[in-house]
């Protein structure tokens, strides 16, 4: 195993003891901690609920993050997608491959490998990476409307690396 430092700008206000990456504060948190809770919140309101609540959340954030990670770095279109998913990746979540992109379609398909879910819960014959969803199609919404497309999109996992025979999670966006 190799390893490196961390390939973002991490910046802590001596202050605060805030911590930010470009144009966002960030929160530093053991993974096992957020699965953990992830888990528990799991168990209280079954995959599904919890998918659904997560799932409007993550849209929202990835709508909010897109739009500032765009001004911050003065790029737009697929290059904020890429940066999306580079900066996911960076950040420990696993690795987010982008394998097709079409914002004006309103359709991609995102490969993930190493998820921090599927560290944490092993092969348990489900997809337990659904968190993320909601993050590509409020991702693909916020860089369409930048663009003046009025495309709106919906997206799902299609598989997921807990599962037997399946070494990668998968995810789809495509119109609603």
């Amino acid at each position: 195993m190799s390893v490196h430092a961390p390939e973002m700008p991490i910046e802590v206000d001596a202050d605060t003891g805030v911590w930010t990456t470009d144009a966002l504060p960030m929160l530093y948190v053991p993974r096992h901690f957020f699965v953990n809770n992830h888990m528990a919140i799991e168990e209280e309101l079954g995959p599904e609920r919890y998918a659904e609540i997560l799932y409007k959340a993550g849209y929202k954030s990835a709508w909010h993050w897109c739009e500032k990670e765009a001004e911050c770095h003065g790029i737009s279109g697929d290059a904020v997608f890429e940066h999306y998913m580079k900066r996911l990746s960076q950040r420990g979540w696993g690795l987010f491959t982008i394998e097709q992109l079409d914002i004006a379609a309103g359709t991609a398909r995102v490969r993930l490998d190493h998820s921090a879910f599927v560290y944490q819960y092993g092969k348990v014959e489900r997809m337990v990476d659904y968190m993320f969803t909601g993050w590509f199609a409020g991702a693909m919404d916020q860089i369409a409307q930048s663009l003046g497309y009025s495309v709106r999109t919906q997206a799902r996992q299609t598989q997921s690396g807990a599962q037997s025979g399946c070494d990668y999670g998968l995810f789809e966006v495509s119109p609603l």
